[in-house]
């Protein structure tokens, strides 16, 4: 079985299945590829817009960086596999598709980056996050330090990222990893829940405002305003904008389509 896998979850939507389970799906270079690889093909299918990214195993979302292979780096490949790590989150949070993290276990090192790539967070009462990359002599290289600080402080980051602690799901939620937290056995129902009402409504208003969230909280709020009004007058020009206002007035469902 390949290491990632697509499969369809409803209309609209697939899962990612992420499956190492000889390394806690750690991610090495044919991980990072192979990843890449289904961001592709997911882009170029457009009637794809919701990906659920899930583990096949029990208990682990993704474990962090494979450690065989980062102790053996050079300098010289360390910095072309932390730019690698780079790329692809940013891939997931630039991507025109929705990304939904679906975490049932741990999500430690590269497993709580890749989360804070992803567009919403779905925890069961089983996960636990963390960047413990300190304890073994490095830190969090793949955006960690940087996406942390934005999404709980920077004081708050500095004492998870110095101490290296796991963030069991409850706090994860109160510190905003994540958008809900669920029993285990129902984590995929409520990934799929979440990617039905995403779905339900525009597509082209909704790539729109993920470019205006992302880009706009890099800068400042009076740059932001200009990435939202671009965004905003650039969704006027299409079909959905103008079947959602007429389905409003007609008191009816909008048919909404892909640009």
């Amino acid at each position: 079985m390949s290491i990632v896998t697509v499969e369809p979850a409803c209309p609209g939507a697939v899962f990612i299945t992420l499956n190492r389970p000889d390394k806690r799906n750690a991610f090495d270079w044919e991980m990072l590829e192979a990843f890449t690889a289904v961001i592709d093909a997911l882009e170029a299918d457009r009637e794809t817009r919701v990906a659920i990214i899930r583990s096949a195993l029990d208990r682990v979302f993704v474990a962090g960086g494979d450690i065989s292979v980062m102790r053996d780096l050079s300098v010289a490949d360390g910095t072309r596999f932390v730019y690698a790590g780079h790329r692809l989150m940013r891939r997931l949070e630039e991507s025109p598709v929705v990304f939904i993290a679906a975490i049932g276990g741990f999500a430690l090192g590269g497993g709580t980056e890749l989360a804070l790539s992803c567009d919403c967070v779905v925890a069961s009462e089983a996960a636990t996050f963390g960047l413990p990359e300190v304890s073994i002599g490095l830190f969090p290289g793949w955006g960690g330090s940087q996406r942390l600080p934005r999404v709980v402080g920077v004081q708050r980051a500095k004492e998870l990222i110095y101490s290296g602690r796991r963030i069991p799901a409850e706090e994860a939620y109160r510190l905003g990893l994540c958008s809900i937290v669920v029993p285990a056995d129902e984590l995929d129902a409520a990934a799929v829940r979440m990617a039905e009402s995403f779905i339900a409504n525009s597509p082209t208003a909704i790539e729109r405002v993920k470019h205006a969230i992302t880009q706009g909280s890099k800068v400042s709020l009076d740059q932001g305003l200009v990435i939202e009004a671009e965004a905003w007058t650039t969704n006027l020009s299409s079909p959905n904008r103008r079947e959602g206002l007429a389905a409003f007035l007609e008191k009816r469902k909008p048919e909404f389509t892909v640009d």
